[in-house]
């Protein structure tokens, strides 16, 4: 825990996807966390934008109220609002940051915008135990993967990023292409441990540095099962362990090939993993391995910090207002990442 956290008391607000978060950071301490998931998007098989923003309509006033009765917080104890502008769905982040903005303005509280990503980075610092700067993190969620050498809490340098789909885009298409339900990450990763991971192999593609791209694995597992299917209609069925062990273990030891490049070339001694896919068993297996290997601090949020959450919206906006890094009520949200050349300051 960093002492540039011990004053404000913050009431934050996540909305840049399909899950509805608030929390509340007060003296450097995270007092609340709620997160109100959506259930339509698992029966149609992915994220409905219109139907995402909707939701967060009916839920933002809910989530923001539940943090405040957990925390034993009121109003007038805050000392501003902070809300994920970016990157995300544009309605969902719309909902989140016309709430907040009317929030600051009825409070006269400062407004603090946080980019979704730099939050998944600094979720290591929520708990008793994290990284020291600099350190190196794997940022792999549903719709982003990043490299990303964290130099000090606002400032960050991404080092390599997916040219196309994202990590968790693949899981989730792999599970798809297998019939198995959205989210497929999780299920992916059930299955996996009854399967065989040297069953099946798919070859990395080939991309420069340390970006990645997943799209060409994806449309491999595709024609794979089509061919295997018209020889067997019954392949995945009699097959599906292994093919989500076989599946699982590509995309972990894809991202792991460039992560142990960035290790050694950058002379790192804390890693860290962030994002919903450092959920993934096979993955944290691997990057712990990688530290004992080369001596090296391992550090993984807890799984309520790994997924979307505005815990870790508040711990940006700690850091931010110690700074006086605010925002102005005109601020609009973005869908994709900023532009990222070298060193950032935040």
């Amino acid at each position: 825990m960093l002492t540039a956290l011990n004053s404000p008391t913050i009431l934050a607000i996540e909305s840049s996807c399909d899950d509805t978060g608030a929390a509340i950071l007060s003296q450097g301490n995270i007092l609340s966390n709620v997160v109100m998931g959506q259930q339509a998007h698992r029966l149609l098989g992915g994220v409905v934008p219109e139907l995402a923003s909707r939701d967060h309509q009916r839920k933002v006033t809910l989530a923001v109220e539940e943090a405040l009765i957990r925390a034993k917080i009121h109003m007038g104890q805050l000392d501003a609002i902070a809300v994920t502008n970016g990157p995300g769905l544009l309605g969902s982040l719309l909902v989140g940051l016309a709430f907040a903005k009317g929030l600051a303005l009825a409070l006269d509280k400062p407004l603090i915008a946080v980019d979704h990503l730099d939050a998944h980075v600094l979720a290591h610092f929520i708990g008793p135990r994290s990284p020291q700067f600099p350190f190196l993190c794997l940022l792999v969620s549903g719709g982003h993967t990043q490299l990303v050498l964290v130099r000090k809490p606002l400032c960050h340098e991404v080092l390599g990023a997916t040219i196309d789909d994202a990590a968790g885009e693949a899981f989730d298409k792999g599970a798809k292409c297998m019939g198995l339900p959205y989210p497929g990450g999780p299920e992916i990763d059930r299955l996996a441990k009854q399967g065989n991971p040297l069953a099946f192999s798919f070859k990395f593609p080939k991309v420069q540095g340390y970006h990645y791209s997943f799209s060409g694995l994806k449309t491999a597992l595709l024609y794979f099962l089509q061919a295997q299917q018209r020889e067997d209609k019954d392949f995945i069925k009699n097959n599906l362990n292994d093919l989500c062990a076989s599946w699982q273990k590509t995309i972990g030891d894809y991202l792991m090939t460039k992560l142990e490049m960035a290790v050694r070339d950058h002379g790192i001694q804390h890693l860290g993993i962030a994002g919903g896919v450092a959920a993934n068993s096979y993955l944290r297996q691997k990057v712990v391995e990688l530290g004992r290997q080369q001596g090296i601090e391992t550090y993984v949020p807890a799984m309520e910090y790994c997924v979307d959450n505005a815990a870790m919206i508040a711990q940006v906006a700690g850091y931010k207002y110690g700074q006086a890094q605010f925002a102005p009520l005109t601020i609009e949200p973005y869908t994709r990442n900023l532009p990222k050349s070298g060193v950032m300051d935040l």
